[in-house]
């Protein structure tokens, strides 16, 4: 199947606690089905001090189901993923707005 969200896609979370939050997806598993989204779903991680780093407290954003991100089409709202053919490539479109998301 092909990949509706990808990597540097700008989304927004439809549930959870950070729910209407938009950010940038920065890396995505797609055989688990999750991504995570830069600066949300964040939980604080205890880290060991070592030689190299400091330990503590560390805040990281944590992967959520991509059923629960939504793609940002140009008017800043929510939007489906469709795939259709310009000639001979085929692109993905925003399908409340209708404009080619790939150049």
């Amino acid at each position: 199947m092909a990949a509706k969200l990808r990597k540097g896609d700008n989304v927004v979370i439809l549930t959870g606690k950070d729910k209407g939050k938009q950010g940038t997806i920065t890396l995505i598993d797609p055989k688990a089905g999750k991504a995570v989204v830069d600066g949300l779903n964040m939980a604080v991680r205890h880290t060991r001090q070592t030689q190299t780093s400091q330990g503590g407290r560390v805040p990281k954003a944590m992967p959520i189901a991509l059923s629960n991100l939504s793609l940002v089409d140009t008017n800043g709202k929510a939007t489906r993923v469709g795939f259709r053919m310009e000639g001979d490539k085929k692109v993905r479109f925003a399908k409340t707005t209708g404009d080619v998301i790939d150049a």
